[in-house]
């Protein structure tokens, strides 16, 4: 009898590469629409539920807490695994890296201690968690995130635009690798504590590694180029999504990349795409032999 996983936020980036995943591993998907369901009922028998939801950044504060509450609840009621997609957000710009399960949770700035609070409410809780934490999504299609809003927005001209310091080290994880790990965890989950934090190692880039991938594989070129961070500060009085942003800069100048132990641990035979392949998709080229062409600058798996 397949096992049955109830998807939160299906529609949105993680949640529909999830939802595929857990799909074509045979389970049983579910999909909650929450301007119609309800979640108490719609988790009965459910074996995992995946929480994909995620507000805009100027309403966590507002939503946060009583949206993974209300799934605590309703995971507890029904004997539900939870899995959450982890990220960076809990660890400070002075945290040395590489950032493990063991690394300390120290970001001061607002978002980072929402996102702290929210993580110890799940560990505290009678429910099994499996939290996957990992850096900035790669994803194949264009869904608003960093990497099409900003970095390859302009790829089409050759231009390849990068937020912060393009020489240092950043964690990157591939949505369909990230959500194919998902599934083997929940397919692991009874032999694993109540709550585990896991880092998904993806990939190590820095811009300069990610604009040279670029550049040999898109058409056009992709020349590295500084984003200027002073539009920003120029709307912050009247755009409430610039001050959250401008609060989250320090990632994209603090090296940082995630430990790959414990996951080599829990999932010894894990493969990642090749991050030429993964990035051929992720701006919509075709697949790259990475036989034929091997990347020998950025290592799959970072």
């Amino acid at each position: 009898m397949p096992q049955t996983v109830l998807i939160l936020g299906s529609t949105g980036r993680f949640g529909r590469h999830a939802a595929a995943q857990f799909s074509g591993a045979g389970w049983m998907v579910r999909h909650f629409d929450r301007a119609r369901d309800d979640l108490a009922l719609a988790a009965r028998g459910a074996d995992i539920i995946v929480n994909g939801w995620n507000p805009p950044y100027t309403d966590w504060a507002a939503q946060l807490p009583a949206l993974h509450a209300q799934v605590i609840e309703a995971a507890r009621q029904n004997g539900s695994t939870v899995i959450l997609p982890g990220n960076v957000y809990v660890f400070g710009r002075d945290t040395p890296a590489p950032w493990t399960a063991e690394s300390p949770h120290d970001a001061r700035n607002p978002l980072g201690r929402i996102r702290i609070e929210m993580e110890q409410a799940y560990q505290q809780a009678p429910i099994r968690t499996i939290m996957l934490r990992g850096g900035d999504f790669i994803d194949t299609a264009r869904s608003g995130n960093w990497f099409d809003k900003v970095l390859t927005k302009s790829l089409a001209k050759g231009r390849f635009t990068y937020p912060g310091d393009p020489g240092i080290p950043h964690a990157w994880a591939y949505l369909p690798d990230f959500c194919r790990a998902v599934v083997q965890l929940a397919e692991r989950r009874e032999t694993l504590p109540g709550f585990t934090d896991i880092p998904f190692p993806g990939y190590t880039m820095s811009g300069r590694d990610m604009a040279d991938v670029l550049n040999r594989i898109h058409p056009n070129g992709a020349r590295l180029r500084r984003m200027s961070w002073r539009p920003l500060a120029l709307v912050r009085p009247f755009w409430p999504m610039a001050g959250c942003l401008l609060e989250m800069r320090y990632l994209w100048d603090t090296p940082h990349w995630l430990d790959r132990a414990k996951f080599d641990h829990i999932l010894p035979g894990f493969r990642n795409t090749p991050v030429r392949d993964a990035l051929a998709s992720a701006v919509e080229l075709p697949s790259v032999e990475h036989k034929v062409h091997p990347d020998k600058t950025v290592p799959a798996g970072g």
